[in-house]
């Protein structure tokens, strides 16, 4: 479809740009010529009509003569001699026209006054078939540069969700690696709870098995897993490990990118509270404020025996799923004092519905 004809508006400024075009052609052919006004005007106007849906045929010879493909030799001779032909049957056309109103009384002998007049009108008539192909190669050179950003757009998108999945796909073997090592430690002491471990971890994986292709699950969702996973870590430590929440009831609705929180849980209880003789305590806090999400997990830990981590494998894969689907747009802020072990996650409400 020529870019010209839709939308309407665009056609109707298209048509309504060639008004002043036929007017200085009016001029032209009345003052220096031997034309009237009154037959420059029935000349040039019907002219002016035809001349402004010919010169859209300029679309198709610059498209079938790209600017940036094709030769200067190529792109002139186009173009002069399309013009030259395109000038010479409106010549043509406006004889017969002048030819027919000299029938009429009010413009008897026009056609002969014409004659004089044909070499203005023939270049006239080249001049605005050129202006035509500049134009049109100006609008190819337009949605060659929008297709462009479109593509530009589409890859950045095609690289962030692959990232995002090569992120996510980090994390279930991540936790399954330090699962069957907590498993392997239990046969041997405890081959009771090592069983009832394999059964936990068998639940966790079936819930999780879909997850990868989701894009967002409600918080609420998020909050099951994260339970299931304590009950696994509760087989091994017992009542050293606890867990408290403080969690608004709105905000479990809301969309969180998937296995977001199971890693900074199992940081906190691998780095923190599995090194405390007598355990400690897990606490998770979310809420929602001006259309952000804010999650904290805080966990005790053993600041002589353990060094704050703020770049482990966990915490640089929760920081970069946040960068690339948020961008700057999401934080991340990791700090430990008096003993506690705290991180803070800030990013934009996710408005899109969650998929399932």
């Amino acid at each position: 479809m020529h870019p010209l004809l839709t939308p309407i508006n665009r056609f109707a400024l298209y048509l309504f740009a060639w008004v002043p075009l036929a007017g200085i052609l009016i001029y032209l052919m009345a003052v220096p010529g031997r034309l009237g006004w009154l037959d420059a005007t029935a000349l040039i106007v019907p002219l002016c009509l035809i001349y402004q849906f010919v010169c859209l045929s300029a679309w198709y010879s610059c498209k079938a003569v790209p600017i940036q493909k094709s030769t200067a030799q190529r792109l002139w001779l186009t173009h002069v001699l399309a013009a030259a032909i395109l000038s010479l049957l409106w010549v043509l056309l406006a004889k017969l026209l002048a030819y027919g109103l000299s029938e009429m009384a009010a413009f008897q002998g026009i056609n002969s006054r014409f004659s004089s007049q044909v070499p203005i009108l023939f270049g006239a008539g080249f001049l605005l078939y050129l202006l035509s192909v500049a134009s049109h190669y100006v609008i190819l050179a337009i949605e060659d540069s929008n297709k462009a950003e479109v593509r530009i757009q589409e890859t950045s998108i095609l690289a962030r969700d692959a990232e995002l999945k090569a992120l996510k796909a980090q994390v279930n073997p991540h936790f399954l690696f330090n699962s069957l090592n907590s498993i392997s430690a239990l046969t041997s002491v405890d081959p009771a709870k090592a069983r009832e471990m394999c059964i936990l971890l068998a639940e966790f994986l079936r819930m999780t098995l879909g997850l990868g292709e989701k894009a967002s699950v409600p918080f609420s969702e998020e909050l099951s897993l994260l339970h299931r996973y304590l009950a696994i870590e509760k087989v091994r430590f017992g009542a050293r490990l606890q867990m408290e929440e403080d969690i608004a009831q709105v905000s479990k609705s809301l969309a969180l990118p998937p296995l977001l929180l199971q890693p900074l849980v199992e940081n906190a209880i691998t780095h923190g509270i599995a090194n405390l003789p007598d355990g400690g305590t897990l606490r998770l806090s979310g809420r929602s404020h001006n259309g952000r999400v804010l999650l904290a997990i805080e966990n005790t830990f053993d600041p002589d025996s353990t060094p704050m981590r703020k770049s482990g494998l966990g915490l640089k894969n929760v920081r970069d799923r946040l960068e690339a689907r948020y961008g700057k747009e999401a934080s991340m802020r990791v700090s430990a004092e008096d003993a506690k072990f705290r991180v803070e996650l800030s990013f934009p409400t996710d408005t899109q519905e969650v998929k399932a």
